[in-house]
């Protein structure tokens, strides 16, 4: 086996032939099948998978999953095999939706392979020939043209104009530039442009090259092996679920062998009666509608979020993005259009203003805010000729969206030229296509008139250096003034811009070919070209308001630190020019203690790695924040598989970025993660109203029993009265709040703390105080009906509609928790609130009338000054507690 070749893009071509023991003729044959069984194939390996079964019983072990069983066994035990059914139905269904949902990471690593090209072109033997890409080896000779994706990781040896999309592995947006020539040991992947890699797809050109690196060895490869290595984070609301169910479960428990121990210590109570005192404890405590009240809102959420372009692939991350409280967003397409856009054209006479973004030919050219036309302005028309007429770029229109044909770079410089208003068409006799050597493109075009002209565009240095003179304004001659252009080439960018620039000399009258010779020198410099990828208007104003609700906003790209500085300044995601920022240079400099202090204060991020973007996350999580990812190629998967919500472009993204995620934008704009923040921060606040709703009326139930067995009375509610107030109230009034819309403010608010508790210290005092009240209200109505002579089937009944009635008044007091619900909003703006009310009446008055259920449930008829008093009572309550919540929200603050 040769030796393996480290830093293969710093060394010469001949020298990595050397040591891979091959040349420009390939392997042999039986050589190559020698190292086929060394190295083994080139493909990535599958990650191993737990058997389905185990994969299914694992959703099983869950706190909330175990309060479900429990309630469905203490149904069965009293025999109410409906709701046994049902709540058993709810855990199974609980579990299936887990097993689907779960996997993201396997996920990933499949659609990472999926990325793999199936053939290669190879030269064995000194033969061309195509074979199934798994069989290359470090070694092989391997060819490849435009259209073509990279078999392996490849050290190029030949390019004739290459230029690889790699924005899969970079996150840049423009095609790489491919040559032969070593480059630094410290570049970084995107500055490698001696290399090509696997899954990366040729855009121009061809080349040649030998194989460095194939399966797991490839930059492919070591991504795929940091997927499979990530650590997934549990989300907050999982955290905080689990956290609750078992401090509530351990409660419970507890509280039934103390009301044990009471009975029999204290009142000598019979062993069944004990079993029913605990049992019915047991049932009114344990809120077995919150699991399914959870799942619900975020079911309901993860509609609304799709109506947003948002599409979620789990569940709980719907309300960990209301958690969030760092967003790291790529650039490109995210935060940008991912459309080229001429800003700006400078001649020697001025600069003019282009209007409008994208490949969308509308807009206007402007110098000094007035309309500047091509017949006025002769520097400007001979710019835009030459652009125009150099370029192989076209844009169309398809189906309302334009697109562009051939290089970004170009197409935007041919939006400029329509907009300038320029429509010639001059014939091109010769071409010298770019090349990343010459860093230039040359034509030959013949004039109306018969004069023919060579007309260059390219990097401005190279013009530059083969120019004498420039275009004056007025369309005369003048010597070239270098000084000038280069402090316009600074200017521009500064402000993130790309820089083309344009120049041309009159050609003979019988020239028929464009060289690199016809242009060394005597060219006339037209001027040059501003050219981004302008922000998405959308995310900036979406930016401004992460701000204003306490997120902050990263940028992370494969882009230079100038563009990404300049950007981010434009956008608002930072307000300082200065602002810091780290390369991936600097991050291979910092210790993993180091980047954590210095995460908290950077906000930009450029040529960065896949290592590095799983570092950032990784130090964001341990200073404790919230943090969710976005991105769109291969290299993003590792940290959209840590981050607490993994957020992959629908559009642009690629499928093993999609497969990471646990959500998707349908429209790759940032401005819909905002959105998508606000509806988590909605979520999370009507499971938060639910959640404290279901507790407080399961307590007062509990109250009830806890007070009889501590009195050593008769219980003044039956364990299956009690299951019918669970059963109304948790397929009625605990829905309601499910459907609440987002309170005012609520992206006002800064994000809540990762480490909180579900239930607040506020929240406990607001859940024993309501408690109290729907307990004392049941039980005062019991002893008021019984010391007036009714029977116990008729008290029992009236403490049963208190119960209700006392609950869909704290039903209109939680949809506001943090203001006041006196207040008539508190009558709008959630319909389901008064179909449930409604529901609920209905259900109370079978339970009062029909005979059937007072055979079930030992109820009997109430009169009408019965339901006047427990609905009176019912007002009292409300008020009651809107005052309760007064002075809580007042004493929190």
């Amino acid at each position: 086996m040769p030796p393996a070749v480290t830093d293969s893009h710093a060394e010469e071509a001949t020298s990595v032939l050397g040591e891979l023991a091959t040349d420009e003729s390939g392997l042999s044959e039986s050589v190559a099948a020698q190292r086929l069984s060394e190295y083994g194939p080139n493909a990535l390996a599958e990650a191993p998978s737990r058997p389905m079964i185990l994969r299914l019983l694992a959703q099983f072990d869950n706190v909330l999953i175990y309060v479900l069983i429990g309630a469905a066994v203490l149904k069965a035990i009293l025999g109410d095999w409906i709701d046994f059914a049902v709540i058993l139905a709810v855990a199974v269904i609980s579990a299936v939706v887990g097993y689907v949902q779960e996997g993201k990471a396997e996920s990933a690593l499949a659609g990472i392979r999926n990325l793999l090209s199936p053939t290669a072109s190879v030269r064995r033997g000194g033969q061309w020939q195509v074979v199934d890409a798994a069989t290359l080896v470090p070694g092989d000779i391997v060819r490849v043209a435009a259209g073509d994706r990279l078999p392996a990781d490849v050290r190029l040896i030949e390019t004739v104009n290459l230029r690889i999309e790699e924005s899969a592995l970079t996150g840049e947006a423009v095609p790489a530039a491919k040559q032969t020539a070593a480059v630094e040991a410290a570049a970084g992947i995107g500055d490698r442009t001696s290399m090509a890699y696997s899954g990366t797809i040729v855009a121009v050109g061809t080349g040649v090259g030998v194989v460095t690196a194939t399966g797991a060895t490839t930059e492919i490869g070591r991504i795929q092996a940091m997927v499979s290595g990530v650590e997934q984070i549990e989300t907050p609301l999982t955290r905080r679920l689990d956290r609750f169910g078992t401090l509530l479960s351990l409660g419970i428990l507890g509280a039934a062998a103390v009301i044990v121990v009471i009975g029999k210590v204290i009142h000598n109570f019979s062993i069944d009666e004990l079993i029913s005192a605990a049992i019915g404890f047991a049932v009114a405590s344990i809120p077995e509608g919150l699991p399914a009240v959870v799942t619900i809102t975020l079911a309901l959420g993860v509609q609304q979020m799709a109506r947003r372009n948002a599409i979620t692939r789990r569940l709980p991350a719907v309300e960990a993005l209301g958690s969030v409280n760092v967003i790291c967003s790529d650039k490109t397409g995210t935060l940008t259009q991912n459309e080229m856009t001429v800003r700006t054209a400078v001649t020697a006479a001025g600069v003019y203003d282009v209007d409008g973004t994208g490949y969308q030919p509308t807009g206007s050219v402007t110098r000094d805010g007035k309309p500047a036309g091509l017949t006025e302005h002769l520097d400007l028309r001979a710019l835009v000729r030459a652009m125009a007429l150099c370029n192989d770029a076209s844009i169309s229109e398809i189906d309302g969206q334009w697109h562009v044909a051939g290089e970004p770079t170009e197409g935007a410089l041919r939006t400029f030229v329509l907009k300038a208003g320029y429509d010639a068409h001059t014939p091109r006799l010769a071409q010298l296509p770019f090349d990343s050597a010459n860093k230039f493109m040359v034509t030959l075009n013949e004039r109306p008139g018969g004069d023919r002209t060579l007309l260059v565009k390219g990097a401005p240095d190279r013009l530059l250096d083969r120019s004498n003179t420039q275009l004056a304004a007025d369309g005369r001659l003048e010597p070239l003034d270098r000084l000038r252009w280069e402090a316009e080439i600074d200017r521009l960018s500064a402000q993130g811009l790309r820089v083309l620039a344009a120049a041309f000399r009159p050609a003979a009258d019988d020239q028929e070919t464009a060289t690199a010779d016809d242009i060394a020198e005597g060219l006339t410099f037209l001027g040059l070209t501003g050219i981004v990828d302008p922000p998405r208007p959308e995310a900036v104003e979406a930016i401004a308001l992460c701000h204003e609700a306490g997120i902050r906003v990263k940028m992370i790209t494969g882009d230079h630190v100038g563009t990404a500085r300049a950007i981010a300044l434009e956008m608002g995601l930072v307000s300082d020019p200065d602002a810091p920022a780290l390369t991936g240079a600097d991050l291979e400099q910092l210790s993993q203690s180091r980047l954590r202090e210095a995460v908290p204060d950077v906000d930009i991020y450029a040529r960065t790695s896949p290592e590095h973007k799983l570092r950032i996350v990784s130090a964001l999580q341990a200073e404790g924040n919230v943090t969710a990812m976005t991105g769109d190629g291969v290299n993003d998967a590792p940290a959209l598989t840590r981050a607490d919500v993994g957020v992959a472009m629908g559009i642009k993204g690629t499928d093993a970025t999609k497969q990471a995620a646990d959500i998707i934008l349908a429209d790759d704009n940032f401005a819909t993660i905002e959105r998508a923040v606000e509806e988590g921060r909605r979520i999370y606040d009507n499971i938060r109203k639910s959640i404290l709703f279901l507790l407080p009326t399961n307590g007062g139930q509990a109250l009830v029993i806890l007070v009889a067995i501590l009195a050593g009375i008769a219980l003044p509610l039956s364990p299956v009265q009690i299951l019918w107030v669970n059963l109304i109230t948790g397929v009625t009034l605990s829905l309601a709040l499910v459907f609440e819309p987002a309170e005012p403010g609520i992206m006002s608010r800064p994000p809540r703390r990762s480490d909180g508790p579900l239930i607040a210290r506020p929240d406990l005092l607001l859940i024993a105080l309501v408690s109290v009240l729907v307990a004392g209200s049941a039980i005062a109505v019991y002893f008021l009906t019984t010391s007036h002579g009714y029977s116990l089937a008729v008290a029992q009944t009236a403490a049963v509609t208190m119960l209700a009635f006392g609950q869909l008044a704290y039903l209109f007091s939680c949809r506001f928790l943090n203001s006041s619900s006196l207040t008539l909003a508190v009558l709008r703006g959630n319909p389901m609130v008064w179909w449930m009310s409604g529901a609920l009446v209905v259900l109370q008055l079978v339970f009062v009338y029909a005979p059937f259920m007072h055979t079930w449930f030992g109820s009997a008829p109430l009169a009408a000054i019965d339901w006047f008093a427990t609905a009176g009572l019912a007002v009292l309550m409300f008020l009651v507690i809107e005052v309760i919540k007064r002075w809580d929200l007042h004493t929190s603050q």
